[in-house]
């Protein structure tokens, strides 16, 4: 299985402030997942997030998750997204 596609994208998630403190990161990964959907042309169950992107996320706790990031996608042959932190070289 080869890769198809490779973008890195920045991602504002100011919308996280207009829901609820103990609801913002979980919120931000549904933006993260629309978002990325969205600009690389797939359907939104078939968006996986690395675990690593998943605990930078989390990493300040529920209430108070990054409003911008940037991540690379991967888009694979079969329609997979992997979303990513990018390689910082």
């Amino acid at each position: 299985m080869a890769e198809d596609e490779e973008r890195i994208i920045v991602v504002p998630l100011k919308g996280i402030r207009k829901v609820p403190r103990t609801k913002r990161a979980p919120y931000a990964i549904k933006l993260l997942k629309q978002h990325v959907a969205r600009h690389m042309k797939v359907d939104i169950e078939d968006v996986w997030i690395d675990y690593v992107l998943n605990e930078h996320i989390w990493s300040r706790g529920i209430e108070k998750p990054p409003t911008k990031l940037k991540v690379k996608a991967l888009k694979w042959e079969d329609g997979r997204l992997d979303v990513m932190l990018p390689d910082e070289d």
